[in-house]
């Protein structure tokens, strides 16, 4: 059966689709076959759920979209508030079925999650629920910015609280304006109990393939 890993991060915005498809392209340089899930994707433009396209594209096994994405909510909003008002109910066991038909196709599947690592999904279940069902290490994405440090160290010990293993984490500068940068990664790497896979600089519209070269990968497998 399939590795897997799952994607959070210290919040919205701070990079999980990103650093995703750059794992997906990182192992699928090393010759491995590649599948990314996004379980749940709240807003779309268009009618393009732009993070799952992102996934697909990265991945070099075809899968079905129902299993890549079973859960596609219009609104851009917390994900269980979404999914109230269009009348769905989203289920950890539809996700966790899906998982194992993407486990069937690839060497290795990239679960990105959504919003915060503890974003609630439906009345009772969060995204800390969804990784503990899927049973992956995970790989926290911290958006470095004013507060980072924080956010990262409360992430990393809803991880632990959840019996999860943090696999890796990756730096990746959301504010270009970021003071004392180094020295904010360097209070990380004491504190927090995993490797550090990549450190990605900041770029408008960064291209994950390039940025997958600067992840090492090797690491995440000996942690």
């Amino acid at each position: 059966m399939a590795n897997g890993y799952f994607v959070t991060g210290t919040g919205t915005g701070v990079g999980k689709t990103l650093v995703s498809c750059a794992l997906l392209h990182a192992f699928a340089a090393r010759g491995d076959i590649v599948v990314g899930m996004k379980p749940v994707a709240a807003g779309c433009e268009n009618g393009i759920w732009m993070d799952v396209e992102s996934l697909v594209a990265a991945s070099t096994a075809i899968a079905r979209r129902e299993h890549v994405n079973p859960y596609a909510l219009l609104l851009p909003i917390a994900p269980h508030i979404a999914a109230g008002q269009s009348g769905i109910d989203i289920s950890m066991g539809t996700i966790c079925k899906a998982y194992i038909e993407l486990q069937e196709i690839a060497d290795l599947v990239i679960v990105e999650g959504a919003g915060g690592f503890l974003v609630p999904l439906n009345e009772y279940q969060d995204g800390a629920d969804m990784a503990r069902a899927l049973d992956l290490p995970i790989i926290l994405v911290v958006g470095m910015k004013l507060g980072c440090l924080n956010d990262a160290l409360l992430t990393a010990q809803a991880v632990w609280a959840a019996g999860l293993r943090l696999a890796g984490w990756v730096a990746n500068r959301i504010d270009p304006q970021m003071m004392a940068f180094d020295e904010n990664v360097l209070a990380l790497i004491r504190r927090l109990d995993c490797p550090l896979l990549g450190v990605l600089p900041f770029e408008q519209n960064a291209d994950a393939k390039k940025m997958s070269v600067l992840l090492d990968i090797a690491k995440m497998e000996l942690s």
